[in-house]
């Protein structure tokens, strides 16, 4: 009762999750606490689990033990959890022969989404991408599908954000222009949970980071407090 009524005051609240592949916990009794509008950063050495912890918060993927809750419902209860939940992988997951417009509409339809094409044409003006969305996706850059990528998940409006590795294979332009888009996002209330290999950019505009090791949290603190913790700053430093 107490972890539930703890869940209520929280965005996210993870407990005792585990995830195992081949017997092997890549997540053993994790547990994780995101505030509503914080932006925290999820940072581990590459096969630490980020990925697998976004997927099943995600609802992507489905943990071995554990509780999870977003807005204080408990994950798996409720098919409307989904629509709180934009995410995003390095991983574009688009039609490539399809245009932008047709690849936002298709996903559009599968949230059953009503005002289908004002809310398009929104994400397509946000996200710069006026002048290429009558163009097949395989001809745009990494960094315009990346951009479109954003445009895909703000569709249904959700609150929760979920980036995993969004900066692969971007340029220092396309980096610096999703700096700016999730600068604005944070600003605007989202709460915002971004796996990162290379956080160190993000320190100036993310609240929070949290340091997954051995399957564990093992930090997870304000960023004004990086000083505090000499172990993970110096782990921040190493990896930038």
């Amino acid at each position: 009762m107490e972890n539930q009524a703890a869940s209520h005051a929280l965005q996210i609240a993870v407990r005792g999750l585990v995830k195992r592949y081949h017997y092997h916990p890549v997540l053993n009794q994790l547990t994780l606490d995101i505030e509503h509008g914080a932006f925290c950063i999820l940072v581990g050495s590459n096969g630490a689990g980020k990925t697998t912890l976004l997927r099943i918060l995600a609802s992507l993927s489905r943990a071995d033990e554990g509780r999870i809750w977003i807005g204080g419902m408990l994950l798996g209860t409720s098919p409307l959890l989904r629509k709180r939940i934009g995410y995003i992988s390095h991983h574009t997951m688009f039609y490539q022969d399809l245009t932008a417009i047709e690849n936002l509409r298709h996903y559009a339809r599968l949230y059953a989404l009503q005002d289908i094409d004002e809310k398009i044409q929104a994400g397509i003006q946000s996200t710069g991408l006026t002048r290429a969305q009558h163009q097949p996706v395989r001809t745009f850059s990494r960094g315009m599908q990346q951009r479109l990528s954003i445009a895909r998940a703000l569709l249904h409006d959700p609150d929760i954000l979920l980036f995993d590795e969004p900066y692969t294979g971007l340029d220092q332009e396309a980096a610096q222009s999703l700096d700016q888009k999730l600068n604005a996002l944070h600003q605007a209330g989202r709460t915002i949970l971004l796996a990162a290999h290379r956080p160190q950019r993000l320190i100036s505009i993310a609240s929070h980071v949290a340091w997954l090791n051995d399957g564990k949290i093992i930090q997870h603190i304000p960023t004004s407090r990086l000083a505090d913790i000499p172990d993970l700053y110096h782990y921040l430093q190493e990896a930038a």
